[in-house]
C-alpha cells in the first residue's frame, strides 16, 4: 500500500472537513426519536475497562447507521467492526492506524487467519475525527447492506461487534494480524425500532429495584440474585415504563438485568442477596420466574403502549420480587461496589388493557434433543390453531414486544405467524442470536394474532463441541426454545408450546436398535436422556431423528397461568399444515460490482500517533 502524497493528504483533509461538518449536522436531524442535541442516542462500552465507547444512530430512510467511536487513550490505532459470532477472523472492519508519520482510516476485512486487508470498496465513510476532553472521537457511517461480499449485512437482531487496539505503528495495513492484538467483542441490537415514545401519566410513580451496594466478585461471570419486597398493602398498579440504573463507573461490567415476580402460592420468601448459583440460595427462589422487566447492554427505556400496562401488586400476586444482575468481569477487576438495578415507572390509574406475557416454542422436555457435532440442527415448537381458537378472545391479541431464549447452543430463533395455512409475517427473528445477550425487544410493528392462527417458533443449534446428545430441560447444559411474547389484552393463555409425541420417540429408539445392531436400552428404567446418550450418532440416526421431528404428531401444552391445560384433547395432535412459506429477503444488489479501488480508500486524518 502506498502512502498518499502531500497534495493528496491535503485535499483529502479539506474534503473530509467539509463533509464532516455537513454530515454531523445531518446526523442530528435524522429520523429518530432522539432529540437534536443527542445525535447518538444509543451507547455501549466496548471493552471491560470502558476505554472504548461506541454510540450510534439509525436512519431507516437512508438505510444507514451512523457511528461515533470514542477512544480514551489512542496508542497506535484501533480497529472496529462486525462478524457473524464475534470472531476476529472473517470480520468486516474499519481501521485507524499510523505508520509512525501519518494516520490513516480505511475500510478493511480480515481473512480466516486474522490477516487484515484493505477493502477494494470503501463503504465505511469517515465523517469526522476530533479530539475531545474524553479522547479521540471518530464519526463514520455505513449502509445496512453494501452489496460487498466482504462486508457484514446489518440486520434486525443481535450484532456481534469486535474491536482491537494497535499498540505500535504498522508500515502498511496488511502488516496487521488480529492474533497479536488486544481484542474483544460486544453484543448489541444496532437496528433499534423507530417508534414514538408514549407520554407517561401524570400520576406516575417510580420504584427502584437495586442491588444493595454489593462487592462485584472478581471472576469473569457472576449472576447476582437479590430478593426485595413490595410495601405491605401495595395495591394493584400498572407498570408503564422501566429503565436501567447502572452505577457510574460500572457501565462495562453490568451486562444485563431482569426483575422477576415470585409465585403467589407462597406467602413468604426468605431474604437473600448473593450469587444465583450459591449453595446458600434458598430453593424457594426458583419459584420467582414471572418476568416484570429485562434490560441488556445498549437498550434504553422500555415503554408499554398507551392503552396497556403490566399489572403487579394487589391481593392476587406475590409481594416478593427477585432482581438478577449479570456481571461480566473478564479482567477480574477487584474492589468495585455496585448498586445497579431497574427503575419501574407505575401508575395506580389502571389502563384499558392488562398486558400479558405468553410462552411460545418447545416444552422443557428431554424428548426434544439435538445430536452431538451438529452445526445447524433445527427444532420447532407450535402454538396450534386449536389452542388459539379456544383461548384467545374473538378480537384477538396484539404482540408488541418479544424476548427470545435458548441455552448455550442456540444460534438462531424465529417465530412466524401462520393464518389459513400460510405464513403471513415474522413476529421476531434473530439470525445471529446469542444466549449471552437476551433482552426484551420492542417490535417495529405490532403483530395481531386472531383465534385460529398458528405461531411457529424454530431454534437452530450448534453442538459441534459436544460428544453426547443435548436434551431439552431446565439445566444450562440442556436446551430450550422459547419466545416470551408481550401482548395485550391479557388472556388466561400463558403457555402455548409443543413437544414430539413420546410414543413416536419410543419407536425411534426401537428403529435405532434394529438398524444399527447396537443395544440402546429402551426398557422402562432407562430415561429418555439415557436412551439418547446410548444412540450411535451416524448419519442414518441423525437423519431419521430430524425427519421424526418434521412429521410426528405433537403433544400440545395449551396452559392457563395455573399450569392447568385448557379443556380438550391435546396429545397426538397433527402438525399444523403450512401450504406456503414467506419468501426469504432478496438482494437488490447489482449482478456485478466494480471492485477497483477508489482514490480515497485511505484518508489522512493527522500526523504522528494521533
Amino acid at each position: 500500500m502506498q502512502v498518499p502524497s502531500p497534495s493528496t493528504r491535503e485535499a483529502a483533509s479539506m474534503y473530509g472537513t467539509v463533509v464532516a461538518v455537513f454530515l454531523v449536522i445531518l446526523v442530528a436531524t435524522l429520523q429518530s426519536s432522539a432529540p437534536p442535541e443527542n445525535p447518538f442516542p444509543y451507547r455501549v462500552p466496548l471493552d471491560p475497562e470502558g476505554s472504548l465507547e461506541l454510540s450510534w444512530n439509525v436512519s431507516y430512510a437512508q438505510k444507514t447507521v451512523h457511528f461515533q467511536l470514542l477512544v480514551q487513550e489512542l496508542k497506535a490505532g484501533v480497529l472496529f467492526g462486525m462478524s457473524d459470532r464475534g470472531e476476529l477472523e472473517n470480520a468486516d472492519l474499519v481501521v485507524l492506524w499510523t505508520d509512525g508519520d501519518s494516520t490513516y482510516f480505511g475500510d478493511a476485512w480480515s481473512d480466516q487467519r486474522g490477516q487484515i486487508h484493505l477493502d477494494s470498496r470503501q463503504d465505511y465513510q469517515l465523517l469526522g475525527a476530533r479530539r475531545t476532553p474524553e479522547g479521540l472521537s471518530l464519526i463514520f457511517r455505513r449502509p445496512f447492506d453494501t452489496c460487498d461480499p466482504k462486508d457484514y449485512l446489518i440486520e434486525d437482531g443481535t450484532v456481534h461487534l469486535v474491536y482491537g487496539v494497535l499498540e505500535e505503528p504498522f508500515r502498511t495495513l496488511e502488516a496487521i494480524n488480529t492474533s497479536g492484538l488486544q481484542t474483544g467483542l460486544q453484543r448489541v441490537q444496532l437496528l433499534k425500532p423507530s417508534i414514538p415514545i408514549p407520554a407517561l401519566p401524570m400520576d406516575t410513580h417510580t420504584m427502584e429495584i437495586r442491588t444493595p451496594d454489593i462487592l462485584i466478585p472478581d471472576q469473569p461471570t457472576t449472576y447476582w440474585c437479590h430478593i426485595t419486597e413490595l410495601p405491605d398493602g401495595f395495591s394493584r398498579h400498572h407498570i408503564v415504563m422501566y429503565e436501567p440504573i447502572v452505577t457510574k463507573g460500572n457501565e462495562a461490567l453490568v451486562h444485563h438485568m431482569e426483575v422477576f415476580q415470585c409465585a403467589a402460592q407462597f406467602e413468604t420468601f426468605p431474604e437473600f442477596s448473593g450469587p444465583c448459583d450459591s449453595k446458600m440460595k434458598p430453593r424457594r427462589l426458583n419459584y420467582c420466574r414471572h418476568v416484570l422487566a429485562a434490560w441488556a447492554l445498549g437498550a434504553k427505556a422500555f415503554y408499554y403502549p398507551e392503552e396497556a400496562g403490566l399489572a403487579f401488586g394487589g391481593a392476587e400476586s406475590s409481594r416478593f420480587l427477585r432482581l438478577e444482575v449479570h456481571y461480566h468481569n473478564p479482567l477480574k477487576i477487584q474492589g468495585r461496589r455496585d448498586s445497579s438495578g431497574i427503575r419501574l415507572h407505575y401508575t395506580a390509574t389502571l389502563r384499558r388493557f392488562n398486558a400479558g406475557i405468553m410462552e411460545l416454542g418447545l416444552v422443557y422436555s428431554p424428548v426434544m434433543a439435538i445430536p452431538p457435532r451438529e452445526t445447524a440442527f433445527v427444532l420447532t415448537g407450535y402454538c396450534t390453531d386449536k389452542c388459539t381458537q379456544l383461548a384467545l378472545p374473538p378480537s384477538g391479541i396484539h404482540i408488541f414486544a418479544s424476548q427470545l431464549h435458548t441455552h448455550l447452543t442456540g444460534r438462531k430463533v424465529v417465530t412466524v405467524l401462520v393464518r389459513d395455512g400460510r405464513e403471513t409475517e415474522i413476529v421476531n427473528r434473530d439470525d445471529h442470536y446469542s444466549p449471552h445477550f437476551q433482552e426484551i425487544r420492542m417490535l417495529k410493528k405490532t403483530v395481531s394474532v386472531r383465534p385460529g392462527d398458528v405461531l411457529v417458533t424454530s431454534c437452530t443449534y450448534n453442538t459441534e463441541d459436544r460428544e453426547l446428545a443435548t436434551v431439552g430441560g431446565f439445566g444450562i447444559l440442556e436446551e430450550m426454545c422459547v419466545n416470551y411474547v408481550h401482548y395485550y389484552p391479557q388472556t388466561q393463555l400463558e403457555l402455548c408450546k409443543s413437544t414430539v409425541d413420546p410414543g413416536f420417540l419410543r419407536e425411534y429408539f426401537h428403529l435405532v436398535n434394529r438398524f444399527n445392531g447396537e443395544e440402546v436400552c429402551t426398557c422402562p428404567p432407562a430415561s429418555v436422556p439415557e436412551q439418547f446418550a446410548a444412540v450411535p450418532w451416524n448419519s442414518f440416526n441423525r437423519d431419521v431423528l430430524r425427519a421424526l421431528y418434521g412429521f410426528a404428531p405433537i403433544s400440545m401444552h395449551c396452559n392457563k397461568s395455573s399450569a392447568v391445560r385448557f379443556q380438550g384433547e391435546w396429545n397426538r395432535q397433527p402438525l399444523p399444515e403450512i401450504i406456503s412459506k414467506l419468501e426469504e429477503p432478496t438482494s437488490h444488489c447489482p449482478a456485478s460490482q466494480d471492485q477497483s479501488p477508489s482514490s480515497h480508500t485511505v484518508v489522512n486524518i493527522g500526523g504522528g500517533k494521533g
